[in-house]
């Protein structure tokens, strides 16, 4: 199937996926936009797969205050480069998972730092697996892999703190 340049334009700015990948992820869906989509993301996350053993050692650390000044969030979240880390996109990312912290009060970065006998779900104790609390359909971990695919770099959670006044 034929895809038009302003249908592969508009995916990409959806997305923000490159040109030549829109336009295969659309003629793959044969013009449907949300399958398209759906492509892309399945990409993201076979692209992240192999970049998760890449080294993280630079990155950005973020804080977040509740208006009120009782709630608070510090976060560390590691990339590759400092190129990277001095993006809109990345700090973008870490401001909205300082924010999440802050707001839904994870336990643990991720499912495997649970430690054995903890009582609880693991999506409602773990950072990653948990639902963004701006957006419920799109978990931490779905917005981490995007933002890998979008860099091209890894980028990694390395750890967390929630402060709330008077506990």
């Amino acid at each position: 199937m034929a895809v038009s340049s302003e249908a592969v334009k508009e995916l990409r700015e959806l997305t923000g996926a490159g040109m030549l990948d829109c336009k295969r992820a659309l003629e793959e869906a044969g013009g449907d936009f949300e399958k398209a989509k759906e492509i892309l993301r399945q990409k993201g996350h076979a692209a992240a797969a192999k970049r998760a053993e890449r080294a993280t050692a630079e990155g950005l650390v973020q804080a977040y205050l509740h208006h009120n000044g009782r709630v608070g969030a510090l976060v560390e979240v590691n990339c590759e480069s400092d190129f990277v880390a001095r993006t809109d996109d990345f700090r973008e990312l870490v401001k909205n998972i300082a924010l999440h912290v802050a707001g839904a009060s994870p336990q643990y970065v991720a499912a495997e730092d649970v430690p054995e006998g903890t009582e609880g779900d693991p999506k409602e104790l773990c950072l990653l697996l948990q639902p963004f609390v701006r957006d419920e359909s799109v978990s931490i971990q779905e917005m981490v892999t995007e933002a890998i695919r979008k860099t091209g770099e890894n980028i990694r959670v390395r750890r967390f703190a929630r402060f709330e006044l008077g506990r």
